[in-house]
């Protein structure tokens, strides 16, 4: 077989501890956020950490996740407001 005729390697999963890192990091991230916004008066009710779709392979076990992700749900309009006011005053310093 020729250089050019094979396969590049398949994507290696990172190991589970790396997975568990990066969510940790989101958990910690998300509850930084939290606690910065509560000092503004401003809360976000739906904070949330997720993860991506988990990946599965022929016996349907779930792949450690690569990433994961602080979702800041929804809020009113008031509370819109409110946080781009903190976030502008902030821009400003």
């Amino acid at each position: 077989m020729t250089p050019a005729s094979q396969k590049p390697p398949l994507p290696r999963r990172p190991p589970r501890d790396v997975a568990t890192a990066k969510v940790q990091e989101a958990v910690d991230a998300r509850d930084a956020l939290a606690a910065a916004l509560s000092g503004a008066g401003i809360q976000l009710p739906a904070m949330d950490v997720r993860t991506p779709w988990p990946d599965t392979e022929g016996d349907d076990s779930a792949r450690p996740a690569r990433y994961a992700l602080v979702h800041l749900g929804v809020c009113s309009a008031p509370v819109a407001h409110a946080l781009a006011m903190v976030i502008g005053h902030g821009a400003t310093r």
